[in-house]
């Protein structure tokens, strides 16, 4: 299938779109993100199957990798960095790779979405391998950059998540698993930060919020693996436990310091089990998953 370039096309409202009043050109900006979010629904089977990959991968000590150039690699970047402090996984266990490298986040510079040779040795150079997950971002999902990296880890056995906005692109082809986001024409056209990066952004978000919960990260909407770094965040886990557990305040603040900052041990801890060690061999027992790990915890 040849990919309809669509990220190139020009928005039918386009014409004229710079004469008009402020207020009418910010309207047609807004609504052209609205429509835009839409087409993540249509993509919903496949991020819930890509969501399932990327657990399966960090469940079982493998790597999740992003990949991406330009403004996908953006929101590719975005995504990646939010998962430690969100929901706990580490620095080691997601990465990400982007076009030009760290400088490229200085300087956006447009060459290093062409080169070839640097997206297959940078995502060689990460060791990704067999058990691995890649997601690979690009709007137009013909980025050179981002297809060869895809490519690549293909063939040294780790799955592949393709996200792009154009059907029939060449990424997605190559992907296990191919979600596509067919977001309108931009109505500045071609400038994918705007549409295409709003429905990118929502549909990683999605993914990685499943992913979450298949890890067991998530309870009633709680993010029960934080890492409290910052005052917010320690209010926030205080906040969780009594909320779960129906604890005071103070008490849970106490707990979340016997478990040094856990909010899943604290949790337990209050839900009946002795120790740190036998919270912990619950959550080892559960697989992580907290909901699980208080039943334990109750029959025991």
């Amino acid at each position: 299938m040849t990919a309809q370039l669509g990220t190139e096309d020009r928005d039918v409202h386009a014409k004229g779109f710079d004469t008009l009043p402020p207020a009418r050109i910010l309207g047609a900006l807004a609504a052209a993100q609205v429509n835009a979010a839409r087409s993540v629904e249509a993509a919903i089977p496949a991020i819930a199957e890509a969501s399932s990959r990327a657990a399966a991968a960090l469940s079982s000590g493998h790597r999740l990798v992003y990949v991406g150039a330009g403004s996908s690699g953006l929101m590719a970047l975005a995504d990646c960095l939010e998962l430690p402090g969100t929901y706990g996984i580490g620095l080691d266990e997601a990465i990400v790779i982007l076009a030009g490298g760290r400088d490229s986040l200085v300087d956006m510079l447009g060459a290093g979405e062409d080169d070839v040779e640097a997206g297959a040795a940078d995502l060689a150079a990460s060791g990704i391998g067999q058990g691995d997950c890649v997601i690979a971002v690009s709007a137009s999902g013909s980025t050179p950059y981002t297809l060869a990296a895809a490519r690549a880890a293909k063939e040294r056995g780790a799955t592949v998540i393709g996200i792009a906005n154009n059907d029939g692109a060449p990424l997605l082809t190559a992907a296990d698993v191919a979600v596509l986001l067919k977001t309108p024409p931009e109505v500045i056209s071609g400038s994918t930060r705007m549409g295409a990066g709003t429905a990118q952004k929502i549909a990683l978000n999605m993914l990685s919020t499943l992913m979450a919960v298949h890890l067991g990260h998530v309870l009633d909407g709680h993010m029960v693996n934080v890492r409290a770094d910052n005052d917010k965040l320690r209010a926030r886990a205080a906040r969780i436990v009594t909320d779960i557990t129906g604890i005071q305040a103070d008490a849970a603040t106490g707990l979340l310091r016997e478990s040094r900052g856990s909010v899943k041990h604290a949790i337990l801890l209050a839900a009946g089990a002795g120790d740190i060690e036998t919270a912990n061999a619950a959550l080892v027992e559960a697989g992580q998953n907290l909901r699980r790990a208080m039943s334990l915890v109750a029959k025991s």
